[in-house]
Parts: C-alpha cells; structure tokens; sequence
C-alpha cells in the first residue's frame, strides 16, 4: 500500500480495467476469476483501510503490512457485498446483461442450470463468508473490536443497499447507514484525566 494509499489505489484501479477488459470484450470470466476481482472492485477493502486508520490505528510499517494483506475481515466484509450486489444485478430488470455478475458467470460456466439454483448457491456462499467474518470477528486477532463491529456493520448494511424492492427509500436507507456506521463504534478518548 505504501505510507500514501498509493498501491491501495493501483490496486482497486487495476482490478476495475481488468473488469473493463472483460466486459469490452464480451467474454465472460470463470466465476471463480470474476468474484477474485470482483471483491476488489467493490471498494471495501478501501473503506475499511480508512476506518482502520480513522478509528487511531498509528500509521506505522506493521499496520500498514497488517491490513494490506487483505486480511479475512475485509476480504470477508468484501465478499458480502459483491455477492449481494450481483444477485440484484442478476434480477435488476434494467441492467442490459454487458455489466456481469457472479451469477451470470456461474450459468455461463455450469451451461443448463436454473437461475434459482445459482441464486441458492449464491446464498450459500453469502452465508459461508458470513461464517468467517463472525469467526475473524470473535476469534484472537490483530484488530480492535470497533475495527471489528465496523467490518460486521457494513456486511449488514448490504442487505438493505441492494434490496430491490419497492418500499426502499434513500432517506430510511441514509439512517440506516449512519446508525450502522456512526452511533455502533464508541470513540475512546485519547485524553488522559
């Protein structure tokens, strides 16, 4: 990542143009190769790498190397939500097909399975990558647990971003968002009495 956020950045800005190679070229990827860049590109490696930071974690060579490998808790976090927002892609009406998703990249890999199979399986996984941030999140780690509660907030957060249904609104979305993010994490203070 470097002490600036610079390979952070050529990171998540690599794995978008390999997603815009993919997609110009027509050709869908292995689900597999798909969702490896796909967790990339959902940019929650980089939000959490600024939570980490804003919640007081120095900046230091061990912190960096820390969360630079992107370590289960964020890769965990990341999975939730590319999992979720592919199957909205999937049944979002409006999406034109040339955008991918997991899903599509399943069906086309595994020729003649249903669409609700591969949603089932999907879901699965969700619940599998769920699994490992509650175990990241309750077993010895390296990280605080405000670092932890906001990993575990943002996975459930997603569900209510990619809900498509009618009834979701942007201001209950907004609160849900800010109670999720701003009233869950205590800030100590750093002052001593």
């Amino acid at each position: 990542m470097g002490r600036d956020g610079e390979g952070m950045w050529a990171t998540l800005c690599r794995a978008v143009l390999v997603e815009a190679r993919w997609f110009a070229s027509g050709k869908l990827q292995k689900a597999k190769e798909y969702l490896e860049n796909g967790i990339t590109t959902s940019g929650v490696h980089m939000i959490l790498v600024h939570i980490f930071f804003l919640l007081g974690q120095g900046l230091n060579n061990k912190n960096v190397e820390l969360i630079d490998n992107n370590p289960g808790m964020i890769s965990s976090t990341a999975t939730i939500l590319r999992l979720w927002d592919d199957l909205g892609s999937a049944k979002d009406e409006n999406q034109d097909g040339n955008d991918g998703s997991y899903v599509e990249c399943y069906m086309k890999e595994h020729q003649g399975v249903e669409v609700e199979v591969v949603r089932k399986h999907v879901t699965h996984m969700i619940s599998n990558a769920w699994k490992r941030l509650n175990h990241e999140c309750l077993s010895r780690n390296p990280f605080s647990l405000p670092f932890a509660r906001a990993s575990q907030n943002i996975a459930r957060m997603v569900p209510l971003m990619y809900s498509y249904d009618e009834n979701q609104c942007l201001p209950s979305l907004e609160e849900y968002m800010r109670s999720l993010l701003y009233e869950s994490v205590p800030v100590k203070s750093t002052s001593s009495a």
